[in-house]
This record gives C-alpha cells, structure tokens and sequence, in this order.
C-alpha cells in the first residue's frame, strides 16, 4: 500500500505508542515474564463464564440499551449503596461503558472545550492527557510527592483559575500504589466550593485496598459527587480485563452531557456479559474478598523479592509494585527496562512513562497480579540481578 500523498495535521504530534503495548510486545518478543503490562495471568471464575455462555444460549446477543442492561445498572445501584450508602438512580445516573477507558474518554470529550484546563496529577495514567488534548484542552500539571506520592494541596491551589474546568484524581493510584485519604477528599471538596470545576474520579481499583484502609470513594462526599464522574472497571474487579467493561456514576445534569457523546462513540456494549454481570455481582461473596486476595500477593510478591537490590516502595492498593534500582545501575528507567526483558527476561514499566515529561526516579512497576509460580519464577530473576 502507497502512503498518502497529502498533507494533514496530527492531533497527537508528540504521541508515542502506548508504553503497555511497546513493553508487553517486547515481552513476546524475547519471551520475558510480562510483569508489565496489568492483566492477571490465572483463570477468572468458571461461574462467570458459565453465566456468560447461559446468556448467549438464551439468546441475550443483540444490541443492548445505550445507557447498559437495566438489571446489571440495578445491580451497581444496590451495590454503591450498600458499599459507600450514596445514591444513584439506575436510569439517570449510570452508564455502562466499554471500559473505564472510554469512560474516561467520554466524560472528558463531553466537558472540555477549547481553552480549559485540566489538572492531572503525575505519574499519571497515559490516557489522560492525550483525551484532554484532542479535545483541545490544556493538561496543567502537579507531581505526586515522593516518597508516598501524596498531594500537595498548596500546589493545587496555586494552579487553580478561571480557565480550570475538571480535575482529574485516581485512587488507588496506578502507577504508584498510593491512595488518597479523607483529609485529601475534604481539600479537593473545599478548593472547588462554590466554583464550577467538575471531578473526574478514577476508581477502577476501588477494591483492590490493602493493610484496613478504606477506600475514600467520591461518593462518600455529596459536596464532592454532585460535581463528579466515577468511572469504574469489571475488568479489574472481575480479573477480565479482556472483556473492556465497566461504568460511569454521575449527577443526571451531568450524566446526559456523558450520554450524548457516548451514544456517538460506542453507543452500547457487550451485551450477554452486561448480564452475566448482573447476575454474578448479587452475590457479594464475588468481590468483597478481593482486598484480602491481592494483598496476600502483594505481600507474597515482596516476600519473594526482599533479598533483592530493588527497593520496595509501600503499596497500599492496585496490583502494582513499584521498585527503586538505584543500587544496581545509573541507567535510565526506559533503557533498564528493556535490558531487563531482553537479558533478564523480565518485562517492567518505567515510570517515567508515566509523566509528561519523564522525570528519571530510577523507579519500575511490576504487576503481582500473577500465580504464585509467575510470581517466584520473577523473583527468582529479580534477585539475581
């Protein structure tokens, strides 16, 4: 195929290909334990699967409404207010999504115009900013505090203005780990008082929380929730990342706003899963033990690698570990990370990745969300280096 003759302007001149997709294809490349990119490498629950198969022999195969299934927006009903006692109406405040990915998309591309800004807290999730640019928006930057990646609220106040139209939070934080705590919601509640900034607040690891914290949800905040969207994953509660489903909460003023882009970018998902879904998550024993699952991971994962060079930086949710290698080499996080996979056989993501202009920690994230004999098979790697 020729390539196009003419001329066009990118949206995205300086974007790369994702960091995931260049680490986890260098993984297959050299055939490295893919630490990598975040996907759990066990089998999810036979009993779901078994659920979606029911629903396809039932016949549940074509397009479903483009707000989600009704049974399984019930469902999420009845299980924010049973976990975090906020109200949100199945038919006017929840909408299924293709992922919290493309939640993320939609709300940003229904609230930025040309001109806004929007603060991101890095080390950050990669799709935020490009979202927030092809929208024509302005990302404003605040860097997490080392070593715990917290907030500095002062900073925060510092870069709020006029133009400041959506602020972006993520908790549990993927890269880091870190979590937000209630005096951090009660900041953020208090500097958008009386303003008309909107929160984006991304959740999808809502239950992946360790050591008795609680997870400091949104919702647990009215102040806070009439100006949000809460985007959740299936895919990480369910260990189904495959399957891109997850939702969207938000006030109905701002839920249609999400729904008219919405209705033009997916229009509707998956529809025999929505139900499988639905069905499997009346059952609370499906989800409220997954703290305790993965933080006996965590846990075995850190154990494995304490005689190691690598650093151990606290996690307290998500499936990531994040490593400090200051004491094997002086070598960039990009270059150490792909001589792991090709000489050591082992995929990591640098986090300098994570920022939008990589900012050199000396500092890799690997995914625990794996069998114990991933797992010991990693450390074994990992403590010889």
């Amino acid at each position: 195929m020729q390539k196009f003759s003419g001329s066009f302007n990118s949206k995205l001149p300086s974007t790369e290909t994702s960091i995931f997709a260049v680490m986890s294809a260098l993984a297959n490349q050299y055939q490295a334990i893919n630490l990598s990119q975040g996907f759990p490498d066990f089998q999810i629950d036979k009993k779901l699967i078994e659920l979606v198969n029911k629903y396809m022999l039932k016949g549940m195969n074509q397009y479903a409404p483009m707000l989600g299934v009704k049974e399984l927006r019930e469902v999420i009903s009845e299980k924010i207010f049973d976990t975090y006692g906020a109200v949100y109406h199945p038919e006017t405040e929840i909408n299924i999504t293709a992922g919290a990915t493309q939640a993320i998309y939609t709300v940003i591309s229904a609230v930025i115009q040309e001109g806004d800004e929007v603060i991101i807290f890095e080390p950050a999730y990669d799709s935020y900013v490009p979202a927030v640019k092809i929208n024509k928006g302005i990302p404003v930057f605040a860097q997490l505090q080392a070593p715990d990646y917290h907030i500095d609220w002062e900073i925060v106040k510092k870069l709020i203005n006029k133009n400041t139209k959506l602020i972006i939070i993520n908790s549990p934080h993927n890269p880091t780990g870190s979590i937000l705590k209630q005096e951090d919601l009660k900041m953020l509640a208090k500097l958008t008082s009386k303003t008309d900034i909107l929160v984006l607040s991304d959740e999808v690891y809502e239950h992946l929380i360790f050591d008795n914290n609680r997870h400091e949800s949104v919702c647990l905040y009215p102040e806070l929730a009439e100006r949000s969207f809460i985007t959740y994953s299936f895919g990480k509660t369910l260990h189904a990342t495959g399957w891109k489903m997850g939702y969207v909460l938000a006030p109905e003023n701002l839920m249609k706003e999400f729904r008219k882009v919405h209705q033009f970018n997916v229009f509707t998902c998956n529809t025999p899963i929505q139900y499988a879904i639905a069905e499997y998550l009346k059952d609370k024993e499906n989800y409220i033990h997954l703290p305790e699952f993965y933080q006996k991971k965590r846990d075995f994962f850190v154990e494995s690698i304490k005689n190691s060079r690598f650093n151990i930086i606290p996690c307290y949710g998500t499936y990531f570990q994040l490593v400090d290698y200051s004491k094997i080499t002086d070598e960039k996080e990009l270059d150490f990370a792909t001589r792991l996979t090709k000489e050591f056989k082992i995929a990591s993501i640098p986090v300098s990745s994570f920022y939008n202009k990589p900012k050199e920690n000396k500092t890799l994230r690997l995914c625990f969300a794996k069998t114990e004999e991933t797992i010991l098979k990693a450390a074994e790697i990992l403590n010889k280096i």
